[in-house]
C-alpha cells in the first residue's frame, strides 16, 4: 500500500481553487503518487475532466468532495456507485434544501461514503451511527495535536491529508484574491479564517511524513482508504430518457411505426430509397438504444408547428420522417453517420430552435411532463476572463472606481491579461505610460485567474432528461429562474453519459410565424409550413441571387450578401435544387477561418477550371468543386488519404473544433501525414488538404445543419419577395437581424 491523496482542490472549486485537474494530476505524477482524490468545495464541478486527465497521467482517480455548510465541514470521499448516487443526492440537498444540515443529511446518505473531518461535533453525532469509514482528519497548520486529541478520545483513526490549494511559492496570493472577490472586500481587510491556510500545499509524501512523525499511521490509512474506494470510474455509459415507461422492445416498436407512418405523410408512399433507408437508420438508432430518446424529442417538438431541427440529426430520415427535422435527407444526399455510426462512442444530441417567444413555454412543459427529479437544464461554467478579471483584481487591491474603469475602458472584450504587463504597455492606447507597481501585479494576477470557476449560470437550451432520478447522476442546483441546473456544461455532460437535448429560441422562426399570420389576416392564404417548398417561386429565387436579403434568416450579413452576388451576378437563374445547394454551401463556407477559400470556391463554381488534389478525393468533394466545405469532409478526407477509420476521424473533426487543442492537433498531423505516405499521396498534396481542414478551426457547420439553416432562410426569402410588408413589419416587431 502507498500514500494517496485525499484533499485536493483544483480551479473549479469556486473562489478557492486554483489549478486545472490536469496540473495537479502531473504534479502528483511527478512526486510519484499513484492515488488522488479531487475534492473541490460542495460539488463535482469538474468530475469529468478529473477523470479523463487522471488516466491520461497515470493516475488512480478517487472521487469526493468537500462539503462546507456553516462551521460544517468534511471530506465525503466514494467507496462504489451507491456512494456516488448519495454523494450527488446529498450535493443537491445542500444547493436545493432551504434548511440544509450536513450531520442530518450525512446520516441518510452516508451508505457507501467515506468520511474525514475536524468537526468534533459532526464526529461525535456520527460516530455512535458505525465508526466504520469515519476518520479525524490531520493536516499541517491546522492543529495536528488538538486533532489527534479528538482522535483518541472518540476512538477514531486518524488520517493524514494536506488540504492541498497550493503547488507553488507564488500561489497564495492567488488564492487570497479569489477569497477577497469572493468576500467582495479588499485585501488589506480580508480575514485570514477566509482563506486556506498557508501551509494547504500539495506536498510529497516524505514531506508530510516529517509533519507527523509521530503518527505513522495516519499516512497508512490514506492508503487503506484508497484501497477500499472505486478508482476505475467510467461515466461514460449513456443514460437515456424514458418516454412513457415503456419497455425498450415497446419504444423500438413504436418508433418503428410513426417513422413509417411519417414516411407516407412525407413522401406520399413507402418507395424504395426510403424504406431501404429507414431499415438501415432504424436498426442502428433501435441496436443503440435510442428510440426512447427520438420520442421524447418527437414529443418535443410537436409543443410548436414552426421549428427547426438542426445539427448533425437533419441528416437521419427518421428524424424527418417523426417531423424533428425539415430537410429532406435522400433528397439533398445528407449523412446520416455524421450523425450516428457504429463507431461512435459518445452520444450525439439533437438540437432544435423554436421562435424565440415560445421556448420557455417548452421548457415548462418538459419540467411538468418529466418533473424536476428527471429533468434538468445544462449549466454554464462562468469563469474570469479578460476585462472582468482585471477590474476584480484592481478592486480588491482597493483602487479607485474611476481608475479602474480609465485602464479597461480602453480594453476590448478580447484582449487577455494573460497576455502580461508588457503586452499592456505596447497596446497602441497605453503607449508612453508607465504601469505603476500596482498595476504590474494586477496584470499579473488577473493573467493567472483564467479558467477559474466563479459561478453557473443557464446553457441557453440544454436540457438533460433521465430515467430514474438525476441526482443519482450528477449534483443539481438552483438556476437563477428556478430550473433544476445540474452542475457540468455541456462537454462535461456529454462525457458523462448524459444525452441533452437543446431546446433554442430563434427570432427568425417567429418572424416566419407572425409574417404568415398577417398573410392569413390580409390576404386570406394559408401556408403548411411543414411541406413548404419556397424555392419552386421565381420571385424567391432572383432575390436570393441578388444578394436582396436583409431580413432574412442567416444570409443578411454584409459578407454573406456580397458572396451571394458574386456567386449569381450574370448567372442563368438556377433551378430549385441547385440554388438550394449552393445556398447549403455559402451558409457553411462563410466562416472566418475559410475566408482565403472563398475566393477560389467563386470562382471554381463560375467556370474556372480546377482539379481534384488527389483521385480519392473526388467522391468526398465532388460537389463542393474540390474544397472541404462541411465538417463530416474531414472525417471522410482521413479516412480516405490517411486510412483513418470512421471513429478516428470523427475524432479529428471534433478536436478541430475546440479550442484547447494544439497538442493533440500536432499528434493528428503527424498520423494524417505518416497515414497518407504508404498509399503513395505526395507530402506535397497532404500538406495543402491539411490546411483544408485546419479552416475549420473555432467553428463550422456539417452538411445536414446547413441544410437546415438554409431551409429557414429561403422561407424567409419567399416572404420578404411576396410579401415585404408583412416580412419587414415582422422582422422590425421581433428585434432580431441587421
Amino acid at each position: 500500500m502507498t500514500f494517496a491523496h485525499l484533499h485536493v482542490h483544483s480551479a473549479t472549486s469556486p473562489y478557492w481553487g486554483l489549478h486545472s485537474p490536469k496540473a495537479l494530476c502531473n504534479a502528483a505524477r511527478h512526486m510519484g503518487i499513484k492515488r488522488m482524490a479531487i475534492t473541490d468545495r460542495n460539488g463535482l464541478y469538474g468530475l469529468p475532466r478529473f477523470l479523463e486527465a487522471a488516466y491520461e497521467t497515470g493516475i488512480e482517480p478517487l472521487v469526493g468532495t468537500e462539503a462546507v455548510n456553516g462551521t460544517q465541514r468534511a471530506v465525503l470521499l466514494v467507496r462504489n456507485r451507491c456512494g456516488y448516487a448519495n454523494l450527488c443526492r446529498l450535493l443537491s440537498e445542500l444547493h436545493t434544501g432551504d434548511a440544509f444540515d450536513l450531520i442530518k443529511t450525512l446520516q441518510r446518505y452516508r451508505n457507501g461514503l467515506v468520511i474525514l473531518s475536524d468537526d468534533a461535533t459532526l464526529l461525535t453525532q456520527l460516530a455512535p451511527q458505525g465508526r466504520s469509514d469515519l476518520y479525524v482528519e490531520l493536516s499541517p497548520g491546522h492543529g495536528l495535536e488538538k486533532c489527534l486529541q479528538l482522535a483518541r478520545r472518540l476512538a477514531l483513526p486518524p488520517v493524514a491529508t494536506t488540504r492541498a490549494v497550493t503547488l507553488h511559492d507564488d500561489d497564495y496570493q492567488l488564492h487570497r484574491v479569489l477569497r477577497a472577490i469572493a468576500g467582495n472586500t479588499t485585501l488589506d481587510r480580508l480575514n485570514n479564517t477566509d482563506c486556506a491556510h498557508p501551509q494547504d500545499r500539495l506536498l510529497s509524501e516524505k514531506e508530510l511524513a516529517a509533519h507527523l512523525p509521530h503518527c505513522p499511521e495516519a499516512l497508512a490509512n490514506t492508503a487503506r482508504i484508497a484501497e477500499n474506494c472505486r478508482s476505475d470510474w467510467n461515466l461514460s455509459a449513456t443514460v437515456f430518457p424514458r418516454f412513457e415507461q415503456l419497455a425498450d422492445d415497446e419504444a423500438a416498436a413504436e418508433l418503428t411505426r410513426r417513422s413509417h407512418q411519417g414516411a407516407r405523410w412525407r413522401y406520399g408512399q413507402l418507395h424504395k430509397a426510403a424504406r431501404e433507408r429507414l431499415a438501415k437508420e432504424l436498426d442502428l438508432i433501435i441496436g443503440k438504444g435510442f428510440s426512447h430518446y427520438f420520442l421524447v424529442v418527437q414529443e418535443l417538438a410537436g409543443r410548436s408547428p414552426r421549428t427547426c431541427g438542426r445539427g448533425s440529426a437533419a441528416a437521419s430520415l427518421v428524424a424527418y420522417c417523426l417531423g424533428i427535422t425539415h430537410v429532406d435527407p435522400l433528397r439533398y444526399n445528407l449523412f446520416f453517420e455524421r450523425f450516428l455510426n457504429e463507431g461512435r462512442k459518445d452520444p450525439p444530441d439533437i438540437d432544435i430552435d423554436f421562435p424565440w417567444d415560445e421556448r420557455d413555454a417548452v421548457l415548462d412543459f418538459a419540467f411538468v411532463r418529466y418533473g424536476r427529479r428527471r429533468a434538468a437544464m445544462v449549466a454554464n461554467q462562468v469563469s474570469f476572463k479578460s476585462r472582468a478579471a482585471l477590474r476584480e483584481v484592481a478592486k480588491v487591491f482597493g483602487l479607485p472606481a474611476a481608475e479602474i474603469k480609465a485602464v479597461t475602458d480602453r480594453l476590448s472584450g478580447y484582449w487577455s491579461p494573460a497576455k502580461g504587463v508588457r503586452a499592456l504597455q505596447e497596446h497602441p492606447l497605453f503607449r508612453g505610460e508607465e504601469l505603476s507597481r500596482d498595476w504590474q501585479t494586477i496584470v499579473a494576477l488577473a493573467g493567472r485567474l483564467n479558467g477559474q470557476l466563479r459561478h453557473l449560470s443557464q446553457h441557453c437550451g440544454g436540457l438533460v432528461i433521465v430515467p430514474d432520478d438525476l441526482r443519482h447522476h450528477v449534483p443539481v442546483e438552483r438556476s437563477a429562474g428556478g430550473r433544476p441546473l445540474i452542475q457540468w456544461e455541456k462537454d462535461q455532460t456529454e462525457a458523462a453519459g448524459l444525452v441533452k437535448i437543446d431546446i433554442l429560441g430563434n427570432r427568425s422562426l417567429a418572424v416566419v410565424r407572425d409574417t404568415l399570420a398577417a398573410i392569413h389576416r390580409h390576404h386570406g392564404v394559408v401556408i403548411d409550413y411543414s411541406r413548404w417548398q419556397p424555392l419552386n417561386n421565381e420571385r424567391t429565387r432572383a432575390l436570393l441571387c441578388a444578394g436582396e436579403t436583409i431580413g432574412c434568416f442567416y444570409i443578411e450579413s454584409p459578407a454573406t450578401r456580397q458572396l451571394l452576388q458574386k456567386m449569381w451576378r450574370g448567372q442563368t437563374l438556377p433551378d430549385e435544387d441547385t440554388l438550394f445547394e449552393h445556398l447549403v454551401m455559402a451558409s457553411s463556407i462563410i466562416r472566418p477561418a475559410a475566408n482565403r477559400f472563398i475566393r477560389e470556391f467563386v470562382a471554381r463554381m463560375r467556370g474556372k477550371p480546377w482539379r481534384h488534389l488527389h483521385p480519392n478525393l473526388k467522391p468526398i468533394l465532388g460537389e463542393t468543386y474540390g474544397l472541404a466545405v462541411y465538417q463530416e469532409q474531414i472525417t471522410q478526407i482521413a479516412m480516405a488519404l490517411a486510412g483513418f477509420s470512421a471513429s478516428e476521424g470523427d475524432r479529428l473533426r471534433k478536436i478541430i473544433s475546440k479550442k484547447d487543442k494544439q497538442q493533440r492537433l500536432d499528434d493528428y498531423r503527424q498520423r494524417f501525414i505518416a497515414g497518407g505516405r504508404p498509399r503513395g499521396i505526395d507530402s506535397a498534396v497532404l500538406k495543402q488538404v491539411w490546411e483544408q481542414i485546419l479552416s475549420f478551426a473555432g467553428y463550422s457547420f456539417c452538411k445536414p445543419h446547413s441544410a437546415s439553416y438554409a431551409l429557414v432562410s429561403c422561407k424567409s426569402a419567399w416572404l420578404k419577395a411576396n410579401y415585404p410588408a408583412e416580412f419587414m413589419a415582422a422582422v422590425i416587431s421581433n428585434g432580431g437581424g441587421y
